[in-house]
């Protein structure tokens, strides 16, 4: 398909991510499905989750930071008792121990320390990247780097299912958080080491699961045209449909749109918010200076 046959579509597909698709490869079908000349994504899911990818076509790849920067909720499910290179299912098992009695009163013990403000160190294979190559590379050339702790925030660590050699639990976190390195701090804690044995994340906010679709849906829809496909397509506004909205008139809009900071009256005092022309025309994303006017930040249709 040829640079002319595309077209500047613009909107948020909430893919339902397939276990064994990279990111990349999700957001590449898809733009070809959409015949869209520009996609990107907002923070790749590993190729054995699934789930949650809001995917930003046209205009959207401008707030993709804003999702990017959202908490995320997950569903894994960790193996007790075996320990991987990689902290999950397709890693090679590097240890196994035995896993002694556990009740769900203990488990829940072991979740309470890793609720909150923690300290996580980056895996190995992981796209974090040390002078300018990607952790994982180095990984799987047998080389080990010593990585600095970062610090993620747990908001919830709710546990699901207790059955056997499994556990399952509900996690609610910051971005950068590791649900593997997680899993496995948990094994350790619990005595027994674990891997991630399955991961679905369930939710980007603002965004849930319920609008989620799948590449076979898509697919369907393309077969019947562009029109259909397009009705899967969420508004750019909906990224920010939380923050506070300021709405501009005359010439506050015409400065504001040239990259000037405007005062709005009754506009919010502090943060971030989301700006429209009049009533209906979604502008951009913007932020209150400390004098009280308000600063365009990230602008449409420019």
């Amino acid at each position: 398909m040829t640079g002319r046959q595309r077209r500047p579509v613009s909107g948020i597909v909430l893919l339902d991510k397939p276990v064994g698709w990279t990111s990349n490869a999700a957001l590449q079908t898809v733009k070809r499905l959409y015949q869209a000349q520009k996609a990107g994504h907002t923070g790749s899911l590993d190729p054995l989750a699934s789930g949650l990818l809001p995917l930003c076509l046209g205009e959207a790849t401008k707030l993709s930071g804003v999702l990017l920067n959202a908490d995320k909720t997950y569903r894994f499910t960790c193996r007790l008792g075996v320990t991987t290179a990689t902290g999950d299912a397709e890693g090679e098992i590097i240890a196994t121990r035995p896993v002694g009695p556990l009740s769900r009163e203990q488990v829940e013990a072991a979740l309470r320390r890793f609720t909150g403000v923690i300290q996580q160190i980056p895996p190995m294979y992981s796209a974090v990247k040390r002078d300018g190559q990607p952790l994982y590379k180095l990984a799987r050339r047998g080389i080990e780097v010593e990585r600095a702790p970062r610090e993620v925030t747990v908001r919830e660590l709710r546990l699901l299912r207790l059955e056997g050699g499994e556990l399952e639990c509900e996690l609610r976190c910051s971005k950068g958080t590791y649900v593997r390195v997680l899993a496995a701090d948990l094994g350790e804690t619990l005595g027994c080491g674990a891997h991630v044995a399955a991961l679905r994340r369930t939710a980007v906010e603002p965004y849930d699961a319920a609008r989620m679709v799948t590449l076979e849906t898509l697919r369907e829809r393309a077969e019947r045209g562009l029109a259909a496909l397009d009705e899967c397509l969420l508004p750019l506004d909906s990224a920010v449909a939380d923050w506070p909205a300021v709405r501009l008139r005359g010439d506050a809009a015409f400065y504001l749109r040239q990259g000037q900071p405007v005062l709005v009256p009754r506009a919010p005092t502090q943060g971030w918010v989301r700006l429209y022309q009049d009533e209906q025309r979604f502008l951009g994303v913007g932020e209150i200076l400390d004098d009280g006017r308000v600063a365009p930040r990230r602008l449409l249709g420019r």
